[in-house]
């Protein structure tokens, strides 16, 4: 047992239907790397198993790289630059220094736990983005449609999601990325156009065969660029809804080549689901294995 290498709980965490992200950046940037780790601490050290929620630390990749190379994934990158398609469609980079990522299932429990990731981190960081998600449906997108359907199973979801061995072991890649829907237009244009931007049928989720090339699940297929685990959840409201992505992945050139399918680049299609919605924020963070913080 000596061997194992504990991964943050809230990776893996089910049931979960209240979830906020703070991303913050920091104060001085170039401040002294012990401040930075002992915030951290403090902010870990603070959160107790019995409090009802799952809290899970993620740090800029140069950044964590810097301070802890030993516990730093090899060749993982910043959201450095937008990723744009051949028609100049674009999703921005927005990348910040740090995000809280706060689980549970009460919204008073979530609020507590944020406020003092806020706190904790006072000294160094600054909040510069938040978004609230919530629950629709269970699995159920803001299209109407089901969403991860081709999440790996429970079994294998530590395969997909963490780094097996080296540097950096027991730590995944979380790509976040704000969506905003224009449910007015994707209403407007009926069942049967919105099955052949998903891929999918709506009412069965079966998936259409063939799919057609720039379906959202043929541009994101996981048996073509290969497997992640995704934990969309609904944002905003009824004047602003939209999606918050959050994908795990132990490899993040996955990710990455998921967002330039998506873009459409080198000659291929864009994925229609972006005729629809609009990315705003695009960020990577490294979400070290929990003992990096102790």
């Amino acid at each position: 047992m000596a061997d194992f290498v504990l991964p943050q709980p809230g990776l893996f965490a089910l049931g979960t239907p209240v979830q906020t992200f703070l991303e913050f950046d920091l104060i001085e940037p170039a401040a002294a790397d012990a401040q930075l780790l002992t915030s951290i601490n403090s902010l870990v050290s603070g959160i107790k198993t019995g409090q009802g929620c799952n809290v899970s630390i993620g740090v800029r990749p140069s950044l964590w790289a810097r301070e802890r190379p030993d516990a730093s994934p090899t060749g993982v990158h910043d959201f450095a630059e937008p990723v744009t398609g051949d028609d100049g469609f674009s999703m921005p980079a927005t990348q910040h220094d740090l995000v809280v990522w706060v689980a549970g299932g009460r919204p008073d429990a979530v609020f507590d736990e944020g406020h003092h990731a806020v706190v904790a981190l006072a000294e160094v960081a600054r909040l510069a983005h938040e978004n609230k998600g919530w629950n629709y449906h269970g699995n159920i997108d803001l299209t109407g449609f089901i969403d991860g359907t081709e999440n790996p199973t429970i079994a294998d979801a530590a395969h997909t999601c963490l780094v097996p061995e080296g540097p950096g072991r027991g730590s995944s890649v979380l790509l976040l990325q704000e969506w905003r829907h224009n449910l007015a237009a994707w209403d407007a244009a009926g069942v049967e156009t919105q099955e052949r931007a998903i891929g999918r049928t709506k009412r069965d989720n079966v998936e259409l065969d063939p799919k057609p090339a720039g379906a959202h699940n043929a541009r994101t297929d996981q048996d073509v660029v290969g497997k992640i685990l995704r934990k969309n959840i609904p944002i905003g409201g009824v004047s602003d809804p939209g999606t918050l992505f959050i994908g795990l992945c132990a490899d993040q050139r996955i990710l990455h080549t998921m967002l330039e399918r998506m873009a459409g680049q080198g000659g291929e299609p864009r994925d229609d689901l972006t005729r629809y919605t609009t990315a705003n924020t695009g960020a990577y963070y490294v979400l070290p294995a929990a003992e990096a913080f102790v």
